[in-house]
């Protein structure tokens, strides 16, 4: 490796890492807070949060390598050429593909690790984040009493706190209401005082209360009270009662639970997926004809598919004479003919639906390799763009990666859509967006390389010139 090189590709990994590290923050930050009114107040622990982060950071990494790209190359050739080192290398004869091709080298290598970082580590990280985000969003919050208010949270009980006093666990004037041998309210306490701490690790809430009296329901009826009810009352000075907190713990649920999804298999795996569904949906097609005909009752058709000619003819004959035609025969067609749209909508849904599926199969596998493309295709765009503007920094390079990003994404979101609903084939619907990127990048580059500006096009110049002197 020649001196050139190393000195390019040095003032590249700087920005590059910097500029990774800020945008994968800011996506997963953005991610996160799609969440965060699940995560908090479940005291779960830090370990928990921030296992749960560095999978979703893994996650993010794939979208986060292209703007990373993007910007870190347009500060290094732009803050190159706003030093002048890029007009002194050239000047020694060095042409921009040249000075272009250490760093390309390394984003080309860049892009195939990480498509093999999609492909075999990513579904991984899926895993382990889903699953262990719907634990936490399984688990009940930590206990909050309320003064004045009734706390729901522990299973079998009511419990309604009117004073707190300090923080030592003191409390007045309690309420609880016993659910945990069915019936209506058929055991209430009440306390004059108490105290509140937990035991055993944290793993039970105690009560210890003062001066109550513990009112238990006699009757039989158990389904609602009435005046009759008959209550025994028994009197306590002091009283403990002991609340198990299993329930606020995070229990985890076996990952295979959540292997099915799509984000949790590789491509081998969506292949077989995808050309289970869209065999199933064939076959559902083929057949339509079979169940749609019971509908009829007088014309049937020949689902054999006779060929004549080298095309398949469905042969249609009368099963019975038609009766003639009067008020009764005009309803009950009316009722057939509302039966057999029914029944033709419901079943080109479920093959849709089908259809559909698949599409999000192979959605996923093209993604994996479009997004690794995307790395190499933000070069095309940042370097020669920056070696035009001749800006370095963190003001118009990051200006204008939002803008190239954000053409990405919404061209990218587009073609997805329409090849999940079948409007266009799946691989063009995926490949669009860099397919569409490429030629920009292009023409930045032949800017760069003829040292013209932005917006000077002088092939096109060229193009009517010479149309101009053929008279065209």
């Amino acid at each position: 490796m020649k001196k050139l090189d190393k000195l390019i590709i040095r003032s590249f990994i700087g920005p590059f890492i910097l500029t990774f590290a800020v945008v994968e923050f800011i996506l997963l930050t953005q991610y996160m807070l799609k969440y965060l009114d699940e995560l908090v107040g479940k005291d779960l622990g830090a370990s928990v949060f921030g296992e749960l982060l560095f999978y979703f950071s893994i996650n993010m990494a794939p979208v986060a390598l292209p703007l990373a790209v993007l910007l870190s190359s347009l500060m290094t050739y732009g803050t190159l050429g706003e030093h002048h080192e890029l007009t002194a290398i050239k000047t020694s004869g060095v042409a921009l593909p040249r000075i272009l091709r250490p760093v390309f080298i390394f984003v080309a290598v860049l892009g195939i690790a990480a498509f093999f970082f999609n492909n075999n580590i990513v579904p991984k990280a899926n895993l382990k984040a889903y699953s262990l985000l719907w634990d936490i969003r399984q688990t009940k919050p930590t206990m909050n009493f309320k003064e004045g208010a009734f706390y729901n949270g522990l299973p079998g009980y009511s419990i309604k706190i009117n004073e707190k006093l300090g923080d030592g666990g003191s409390i007045r004037d309690v309420m609880i209401y016993d659910h945990t041998q069915g019936g209506n309210n058929s055991r209430i306490i009440l306390a004059d005082s108490g105290r509140m701490f937990t035991d055993h690790n944290d793993n039970y809430l105690v009560l210890e209360l003062f001066d109550g009296n513990i009112y238990v329901n006699q009757s039989n009826n158990t389904l609602q009270s009435t005046s009759e009810d008959q209550f025994v009352r028994q009197r306590f000075k002091e009283s403990k009662i002991m609340f198990s907190l299993s329930s606020f713990d995070l229990s985890r649920t076996r990952e295979e639970y959540f292997s099915d999804n799509k984000m949790m298999k590789n491509i081998a795996e969506l292949n077989v997926v995808t050309d289970s569904l869209t065999d199933l949906s064939q076959k559902e097609r083929d057949k339509f004809i079979s169940n749609v005909d019971p509908f009829y009752m007088y014309m049937k058709v020949d689902s054999t598919r006779t060929k004549v000619g080298g095309q398949a003819i469905i042969r249609k004959e009368l099963d019975k004479e038609l009766p003639a035609v009067n008020a009764s025969t005009l309803v009950m067609a009316k009722n057939k003919a509302r039966n057999i749209k029914s029944f033709t909508s419901s079943y080109i849904e479920r093959v849709n639906s089908t259809v559909r599926e698949a599409n999000n199969f192979e959605i996923e596998i093209w993604k994996k390799y479009t997004q690794s493309a995307s790395i190499i295709v933000m070069f095309l765009i940042g370097a020669p763009l920056g070696a035009i503007i001749k800006k370095g920094g963190l003001g118009v390079p990051v200006i204008i990666s939002i803008l190239f990003f954000i053409i990405m994404y919404v061209l990218s979101i587009l073609g997805e859509k329409w090849a999940r609903e079948g409007l266009l084939p799946v691989p063009v619907g995926m490949w669009a967006s860099n397919a569409i990127l490429v030629p920009i990048g292009l023409f930045f580059l032949y800017q760069a390389r003829n040292d013209s500006s932005l917006l000077e096009i002088d092939f096109w110049r060229k193009i009517l010139t010479r149309l101009k002197r053929n008279k065209l």
